[in-house]
């Protein structure tokens, strides 16, 4: 009785400041750990545990059952882990933001949650501000990662952006400069000028790019370029 005299005295109290109350559940196979997340979060005055979980069975039915905005998920946990009840939570309740809170930073562990479709990610050694800051802005429809599992992703962006066909992998430097110059809209005279070539070299040029790219008009290469970043409209 007295826990729920304490979520109602909150609640008005962010009626009474304006704010909206971020409704949250917990997920971690540790009841300390729980209870230590509830308490931290208890102090903020716009957000608000309304339920606990310690598999991700048990997180898919008090989601279907109580529409948090916030899940705060674990990874490691028996029964049903935290990358699979991610999945099947936000297949049926994708309003739901996940963030999850682990003790894993490893490649695997952050790339599998994130592309369950968690827009969150931390270690649980975090800063406590940083857990409210990232929580605030998952409800803002934004993503966050701790530094750690940003260098992760940005690190796998690279490498997959490097190894897939681009502009960079499949034209020399002199057809890239060509293509820019015939995206911006200079005829085949000033490219020739502009680059102290013939004009016949522009035009065998443009042909070979054409068929690198599998593109065969000025409109689809001036929109290929501008998607690659050789130029912009």
């Amino acid at each position: 009785m007295r826990q729920v005299d304490k979520d109602s005295m909150r609640s008005i109290r962010s009626a009474k400041a304006g704010c909206r109350v971020i409704k949250i559940i917990l997920v971690d196979d540790h009841q300390i750990v729980r209870r230590a997340l509830r308490t931290i979060l208890a102090a903020e005055p716009d957000m608000e545990v309304i339920a606990e979980a310690a598999n991700g069975n048990t997180a898919l039915r008090l989601v279907q059952e109580l529409k948090p905005q916030v899940v705060l998920m674990d990874i490691s946990m028996p029964n049903l882990n935290g990358i699979e009840a991610t999945r099947r939570m936000l297949a049926e309740s994708p309003e739901v933001k996940v963030v999850a809170l682990s003790m894993h930073s490893d490649r695997p562990f952050v790339l599998n949650m994130l592309k369950a479709g968690a827009t969150g990610y931390l270690r649980k050694d975090c800063a406590l501000e940083e857990l409210i800051r990232a929580i605030r802005m998952v409800v803002a429809k934004k993503t966050y990662l701790s530094p750690g599992v940003s260098n992760i992703v940005i690190r796998e962006f690279v490498s997959r952006w490097t190894n897939s066909p681009s502009a960079f992998s499949i034209l020399s430097a002199q057809e890239r400069e060509t293509l820019q110059l015939l995206a911006e809209g200079h005829t085949t005279d000033q490219i020739a000028n502009s680059l102290c070539i013939s004009v016949k070299a522009v035009a065998a040029r443009r042909k070979q790019i054409m068929t690198k790219l599998g593109i065969h008009n000025l409109a689809g290469l001036t929109k290929y370029a501008v998607c690659q970043g050789l130029t912009t409209l």
